[in-house]
């Protein structure tokens, strides 16, 4: 009975953060008070390649995830992501931005929190190497090969750094997608959400 309650209090909080309406500081700061180190967060963007990659993705709830990171007290969000420069001359690359930052850009997003159900040394895994990839300015993959880890987009990003725990998130799925400029298959958000041992923690 305590275990059915508990799970109905947890059912009503989620809904509850979904259905309310958070200024970017709120937003900001919910999430810091919930994440964890190596937990996922989903966005779904509101410019035109947000919307693109919704509509392509058969669920169509995020368009983008990035792993978090907290290094001496501080919340980071390690993701590779295009068109984002932090300076004139930069490229598209992976890269390690404050949750601050990663909100402000999309202060009117949608946000989702999740965490995959395993150990901290595990994630803590999956955070150092995204760490190390985003160190070495790994570059944007903009040819969404996801069987080429010299260059990264957002998904196969988060696959690739939870693959050193022999942990495969999409378990193994591909979505197929034929849109103009991006027909094959690839990694979207919703092959990683609906892994099964990755839970929502908050959904903004």
């Amino acid at each position: 009975m305590i275990k059915l309650l508990s799970h109905l209090l947890y059912i009503t909080a989620l809904l509850l953060c979904s259905c309310s309406t958070h200024t970017p500081d709120a937003t900001i700061e919910l999430l810091k008070s919930h994440a964890q180190e190596g937990d996922l967060i989903f966005r779904r963007g509101t410019g035109l390649v947000g919307h693109a990659v919704t509509l392509a993705d058969s669920d169509g709830m995020y368009s983008h995830v990035g792993i978090v990171a907290i290094v001496n007290d501080e919340y980071y969000v390690v993701h590779a992501v295009p068109h984002e420069p932090d300076f004139e001359g930069d490229f598209d690359r992976v890269k390690c931005e404050s949750i601050d930052d990663f909100i402000g850009r999309y202060s009117n997003a949608n946000y989702g929190l999740y965490r995959l159900e395993t150990d901290s040394i595990q994630r803590g895994i999956a955070v150092s190497h995204a760490l190390r990839l985003s160190e070495k300015n790994t570059p944007f993959d903009h040819d969404y090969d996801s069987t080429d880890t010299t260059k990264l987009y957002c998904t196969e990003l988060i696959e690739y750094a939870y693959s050193f725990t022999n942990i495969t998130i999409s378990e193994g799925r591909r979505s197929k997608i034929t849109i103009p400029g991006m027909a094959g298959e690839y990694i979207m958000p919703s092959d990683l959400t609906q892994c099964k041992a990755l839970k929502p923690i908050i959904i903004i």
